[in-house]
């Protein structure tokens, strides 16, 4: 389908459309573009905010909705799930009809679904409330990050626009979970939704004013078979990972990654062999498209298996209270507002785009060093090992996004951006796996085997039997139990600094070879 010549905005981003570095000259943006670009970052702050919403919430849902325990699982989680599952399928809509066309449906998707879930009656509706919320969520993110990438056209202008994009989206997940402690305290439950309404309705109302349309001239027929072969590869391996830390290694956890898998292999034969992929497997070709994927995959990797502790360590070791742990943690977030417009300075003032990012590898795991230094009491190293840790991380996000998309083709730029937000989730689950897992082996092998059997699972678990115990008693399994987590961290931190060594030395290796900051 073709852009409408008669609509200005069609026309605007057709202009911009020719002026990609592929081979034409790029066109500065300018306030047009600079406040289409604020309006980009309200659904984007939203969507990364709706991960955390409910940190706070769920007990108060809990005593008004009364969920069993598999359903307050799924209230929680189900908006993650369906998200990571719909993002190629909805990034490959875009591009066929029209990323400003999708991020406005997925608007209305996205209000419609929050105002059902403030007013949720039962758990089943919260549920479903939560799905749609996901379906709406996989609508914005590609379709924010496909119009970044066609508003702005000059190298060093979409260097720093998704540096903002890489920014508010780590920021919103740190101020989801305070912005629902202090909706919660206030308010009902259901305040935490219908928060996202105003933002909504701004999005819709200079949406069509400021946002220019663009999408595929040639998409070629749309393959429907791809939509469950997808989902059926992401939704299997997101769950298994996610449930692996907490559940331990059971047998039907490890079965659903590898189901996952499978679909994957069947997803990706099915994308080598059909005349019209949903995903073309020739992205993966473009110059730098593959190592950013891999890249940014990483850098998921090391952001959520930080999450993973820090939370735990801010309210089980030091004792602070749900809302104290969540201001806390929002102070290691000013360091990303300085990171990644640093980057892109550097990128544009010469220095190679593969040095850069191994730096922000580097300083993630330096981070990671500071939190293997933590005692049961370190909360200022704790903060600051976050701070270096996830400055790095966005430094290493900012790039490779940056990378990704100006290596993609324009009419092609909602696809890769599904494919780069998919292997973030599932870099995410994989950190989260892998160092939780570590963690709590360290976690068992350090607890006594005297203590009761709850006990030697999980912090949580310890502090609750330590609860039921006489003071003296409890007191000191609480003290060794808290010893113990801290060991755990410590351990999954060491690793963590290795593998992302490691990715620096991928970085230097595998961008050097495709691009330098000249290619842009």
């Amino acid at each position: 389908m073709a852009m409408n010549p008669t609509d200005p905005a069609s026309t605007e981003a057709t202009s911009r459309a020719t002026t990609d570095p592929d081979g034409f000259t790029p066109r500065r943006a300018g306030r047009r573009e600079w406040t289409a670009l604020g309006v980009l970052m309200l659904p984007l702050l939203l969507v990364s905010m709706d991960v955390s919403v409910l940190y706070f919430a769920v007990p108060a849902i809990s005593a008004d909705l009364a969920p069993s325990g598999t359903q307050q699982l799924w209230i929680f989680d189900i908006y993650a799930f369906v998200l990571a599952g719909l993002l190629m399928t909805m990034g490959a809509i875009g591009d066929r009809i029209g990323r400003r066309r999708l991020l406005l449906i997925g608007a209305v998707a996205f209000g419609a679904a929050s105002l059902v879930a403030a007013y949720a009656h039962t758990a089943e509706m919260l549920i479903a409330a939560r799905a749609a919320l996901g379906i709406g969520g996989a609508t914005l993110m590609p379709s924010t990050m496909a119009l970044v990438r066609t508003m702005f056209t000059d190298p060093g202008q979409r260097a720093k626009a998704i540096g903002l994009w890489s920014a508010v989206m780590t920021g919103g997940v740190a101020l989801g979970s305070v912005l629902s402690g202090v909706l919660v305290e206030y308010f009902w439950w259901g305040s935490v939704f219908l928060v996202n309404l105003p933002a909504m309705a701004l999005l819709l109302a200079l949406g069509p004013v400021l946002l220019p349309e663009s999408r595929s001239p040639d998409p070629g027929r749309f393959d429907l078979l791809s939509v469950p072969l997808s989902m059926a590869a992401v939704l299997p391996v997101i769950y298994g990972l996610k449930e692996i830390p907490s559940e331990g290694w059971h047998l039907r956890y490890v079965a659903s990654v590898a189901v996952g898998l499978l679909f994957a292999a069947l997803f990706v034969h099915r994308q080598r062999t059909s005349a019209s992929p949903m995903i073309p497997l020739t992205l993966f070709r473009g110059r730098g498209f593959a190592p950013a994927v891999v890249l940014n995959l990483g850098a998921a990797f090391a952001m959520m298996g930080s999450a993973y502790f820090t939370t735990q360590y801010l309210q089980s070791v030091l004792g602070k209270s749900a809302l104290e742990a969540a201001l806390w943690s929002l102070l290691p977030s000013v360091l990303i507002g300085v990171a990644a417009p640093l980057a892109a300075h550097l990128v544009q003032k010469g220095v190679d785009r593969a040095y850069v990012v191994a730096t922000g590898f580097v300083l993630a795991a330096c981070g990671y060093g500071l939190l293997t230094l933590v005692g049961t009491d370190s909360l200022w190293l704790a903060l600051a090992g976050a701070g270096v840790l996830a400055s790095g991380i966005v430094t290493v996000m900012s790039q490779v996004t940056d990378l990704a998309l100006s290596s993609a083709p324009v009419e092609k730029a909602g696809t890769a951006s599904s494919v780069l937000e998919t292997g973030q989730e599932f870099g995410g689950a994989l950190g989260m796996a892998a160092l939780g897992s570590l963690g709590t082996a360290v976690f068992h092998h350090a607890m006594p085997s005297s203590a009761p059997a709850p006990a030697r699972e999980t912090l949580g678990g310890a502090l609750a039997v330590a609860r039921e115990m006489p003071a003296a008693a409890g007191d000191a399994l609480a003290a060794v139990a808290r010893e113990a987590f801290t060991d755990g961290m410590r351990s999954a931190a060491l690793a963590a600094a290795v593998v992302l060594l490691g990715a620096a030395a991928l970085a230097v290796t595998a961008l050097g070879r495709h691009m330098s900051h000249r290619d842009n």
